[in-house]
């Protein structure tokens, strides 16, 4: 891969980095204020049961995307270490190419689609 084309990928992977820092912060500030653990704010207690319930079927839904957004951090930290390397765009499985249509679609990937395709047929839908 030429160096311009990895400066390109590494600028897209901070970006998004940074935007999914901020939606992890903003997530959590969120989830904490629902809880009452940030603050003491005794006018945010639900009365009813059914709201104690909604909330904390909220709070579990925004600790679940959460976590989902730490993986992919550290999916996306991985890559901008394979860019330092100079080993981002090949395949961590098959030491093949990665076409760029895939880099494009995922950025922070390590494996090229068919490793992808192999992996999830083998249950094993890490990639």
């Amino acid at each position: 891969m030429k160096k311009s084309e990895m400066i390109a990928y590494k600028e897209k992977l901070q970006i998004l980095r940074s935007r999914l820092r901020g939606d992890v912060h903003a997530m959590a500030e969120v989830a904490l204020r629902k809880s009452g653990i940030e603050g003491n704010d005794s006018n945010a207690m639900p009365i009813h049961m059914a709201e104690l319930g909604s909330d904390n079927f909220e709070q579990e839904f925004t600790l679940g995307l959460m976590e989902a957004d730490e993986g992919t951090l550290s999916s996306i930290d991985a890559a901008l270490e394979r860019i330092h390397h100079g080993t981002y765009g090949t395949c961590a499985e098959c030491e093949g190419v990665i076409s760029k249509t895939r880099l494009n679609a995922i950025p922070y990937t390590p494996v090229c689609i068919k490793c992808a395709e192999l992996q999830e047929t083998n249950g094993n839908g890490t990639y």
